[in-house]
């Protein structure tokens, strides 16, 4: 029975499950911190944003879309704690933001117009307009499109991008 445990191999395995156990601490600290660390970044974002009078929905969503990227950042820093290649993670993501960007671009582009009508306000609800193709009352301005109410009383929904 005494020749089936090796003492050298006894020693190398006790080494290995060391050295990996500080790495799964190393691991789920950089985790821990890196979440922590991003939930104030955001946090000092959405306040930012609201002491410069942004459209709470503005400040909402972009909060959310920095806490996103801050999240991806650091689980790719956790997983390089543990010995993961971090570039072939890192190239994943960047693929997959190209392939989600072209595939969205008219939604993103309306995205981008309703930002920029909320954060410069050249009408309000309530005024008469004319934009894409269309005109009447604006209803709402919503972060991808505007809803105006035609002088025949229908509802018609513009994006963002053609206004």
């Amino acid at each position: 029975m005494d020749s089936l445990i090796n003492p050298e191999l006894m020693t190398q395995l006790s080494e290995g499950a060391q050295a990996m156990g500080l790495k799964l601490l190393a691991a789920l600290a950089t985790f821990i911190i890196g979440r922590w660390i991003a939930k104030i970044i955001v946090a000092g974002i959405k306040k930012a944003l609201m002491r410069g009078k942004a459209d709470p929905t503005l400040a909402g969503f972009l909060g959310n879309v920095a806490y996103g990227l801050l999240m991806a950042v650091v689980v790719i820093a956790a997983l390089g704690e543990l010995g993961v290649s971090t570039t072939s993670a890192a190239a994943l993501l960047g693929g997959a933001g190209v392939a989600i960007g072209l595939s969205l671009k008219d939604q993103l582009s309306s995205f981008a117009a309703g930002v920029m009508l909320i954060m410069f306000r050249p009408f309000r609800v309530g005024d008469y307009i004319e934009a894409g193709g269309t005109a009447g009352t604006v209803e709402q301005i919503k972060i991808v499109a505007t809803v105006l109410k035609t002088p025949n009383n229908q509802e018609i929904t513009v994006p963002n991008h053609e206004i």
